[in-house]
């Protein structure tokens, strides 16, 4: 759309989880002049006494609900309660998250990420816009220049410092493939490892984006950070990331820790291999439960989402609290478009009894609201043959987040000899865009967009050496 009208700049006016790195990946293809404004989340809710945030209070109610320890009545109450504004979620969700990533690339203008929707700073922030992008215009400052490997690099970091949604790895490398540039997941992990966690902010901490927005916002969070980013990196203000936050005042330092003083001494996401996930997984260790971070478990496992509807809640269902949930046919293909199913319900008997956590896997995505300690984005996915296709009931599953490792205890020759027995299920589709989505979606480690997408465009004369044709 931008270029067939054609538009000499656009604002990006986007809001919840997909819209922002959608807009991104199409700005970073058609290369104008580009400035984002999001939403922005919604003011906190208010339950009885209860500060709750929309997603991560949600899951831990319902999980009451479906135990029998909240009632039908209450449960509704606390809906009429828990959205009370417009916005986005208003914890650290993928929106908050992709917000956060957006300004951290220096593509909107600074503190946009946790002013809140119902807050008179959000219009005064897109009117500051709908005049910037006018100058960027003039300036022909475009996406290509400020969607650099070191911008990438900074979002990465930030990601990991702000607690970020796991969702926020699949669409940061694929804004980075519309924009040539190679973000693979091990430097996600790279930069994890070094990379304190800073916010204390639901999922991962006590707070509300309100709190945040109230104790600086993102642009204190990247002053912190300053040390071990590349502050020189252009933004669409025309000046380096470093330029823009260097006057952030931190007003409430147990919302937005020091470096001195992290909530987490590495990143909130970590990255996981092993012959479960030869192309990797992902798991969200700052809302992970500490008693699981080392576990090893008996599989108890669903084919697909089907199955586990079904069956998850059946009191025969032979599962305790050390078993692993394991859920196939959920990514990018078996799904198809790999929804967030990944955090599996506990089964109610096990709720009844006071189990709150239980390792689960998975190829799929979760919320970014979600917590629990839950892998994800399992690549090769089941549908597409990978070893978690393998898996059987029975089989025992280790997980070493200390030492990124996802591991099935099954020898390689049974491996092998499952290999050969396992087929793959006809087609979702067999025709039109289905068709076209199953055959060019790519891997969640290669971030989900379509394969004849990824590069650079438009390709320019100038950046072609071939030999003219008349």
């Amino acid at each position: 759309c931008i270029r067939a009208y054609p538009l000499d700049g656009v604002v990006l006016l986007t809001g919840c989880d997909k819209t922002t790195p959608a807009m991104l990946m199409g700005a970073a293809s058609a290369d104008v002049p580009a400035i984002m404004v999001t939403g922005g989340p919604m003011l906190r809710g208010r339950w009885r006494d209860q500060d709750i945030g929309s997603g991560t209070d949600n899951w831990r109610f319902w999980a009451e609900r479906r135990a029998g320890r909240l009632s039908e009545e209450e449960f509704c109450e606390i809906e009429s309660c828990l959205s009370r504004s417009a916005g986005h979620c208003m914890v650290m969700g993928t929106a908050s998250t992709m917000a956060s990533m957006a300004e951290t690339l220096g593509m909107t203008l600074p503190g946009n990420a946790a002013i809140p929707a119902a807050d008179s700073r959000r219009m005064a922030l897109a009117e500051m816009s709908g005049r910037r992008i006018m100058e960027m215009v003039r300036e022909d400052l475009k996406p290509s220049r400020i969607l650099t490997r070191e911008a990438f690099d900074n979002a990465v970091r930030t990601g990991m410092a702000i607690g970020g949604s796991t969702n926020a790895i699949i669409h940061l490398i694929a804004i980075a493939g519309r924009a040539g540039v190679d973000l693979p997941l091990a430097r996600f992990d790279e930069l994890s490892r070094t990379t304190p966690m800073l916010l204390n902010v639901r999922p991962s901490g006590k707070y509300l984006m309100e709190d945040f927005f109230y104790a600086g916002g993102l642009p204190v969070v990247l002053k912190e950070l300053l040390p071990i980013l590349h502050g020189g990196a252009l933004t669409i203000t025309g000046k380096t990331l470093a330029e823009n936050n260097a006057d952030a005042v931190n007003y409430n330092p147990d919302v937005i820790r020091t470096l001195a003083m992290p909530i987490l001494s590495e990143g909130g996401t970590a990255i996981l291999t092993g012959n479960l996930c030869p192309n990797g997984a992902v798991l969200k260790q700052s809302a992970a439960s500490p008693h699981l971070l080392t576990h090893r478990g008996r599989a108890v496992v669903f084919e697909d989402h089907a199955d586990l509807h079904a069956r998850i809640d059946d009191p025969a269902l032979d599962v305790d609290e050390s078993c692993v949930l394991v859920l196939k046919r959920v990514g990018p293909k078996g799904a198809p478009g790999m929804p967030e199913w990944g955090a599996a319900p506990i089964p109610r008997k096990l709720l009844q009894k006071g189990v709150k956590d239980m390792v689960r896997i998975s190829d799929a995505r979760m919320s970014g609201t979600s917590y629990g300690t839950v892998v994800l984005h399992v690549s090769p996915e089941a549908e597409a043959g990978g070893p978690l296709a393998l898996v059987e009931n029975g089989d025992i599953i280790e997980l070493d987040i200390p030492n990124r490792r996802l591991t099935l205890r099954v020898s390689d020759d049974e491996l092998a000899r499952r290999r050969e027995r396992w087929k793959p299920r006809p087609p979702h589709y067999s025709r039109g865009y289905g068709r076209l989505f199953l055959d060019h979606v790519l891997q969640a480690h290669e971030g989900c967009d379509f394969d004849f997408l990824r590069g650079k465009t438009p390709v320019r004369a100038e950046d072609t050496a071939g030999p003219s044709h008349s």
